[in-house]
């Protein structure tokens, strides 16, 4: 796996998703303050994954489309 992440392609995959992935988690997390999912089962953690999602993209949305 080292071998693999120290090729550029690689490399440029990591730089790539830490500017588009990463900082949706640490925005859950910190402001939001999901730490920890309350329900059992992959569906029920599905589910409610689901709900933070939204209700993160509608946090989100509220703020780049004003009213």
């Amino acid at each position: 796996m080292q071998a693999t992440m120290n090729t550029e392609p690689a490399k440029a995959l990591y730089r790539q998703r830490k500017q588009t992935v990463e900082p949706v988690f640490g925005i859950v997390k910190a402001a939001m303050g999901f730490r920890q999912f309350l329900m059992r089962g992959l569906a029920a953690v599905e589910a409610e994954w689901t709900l933070v999602a939204l209700a993160c993209n509608a946090k989100r949305m509220a703020r780049l489309c004003p009213a």
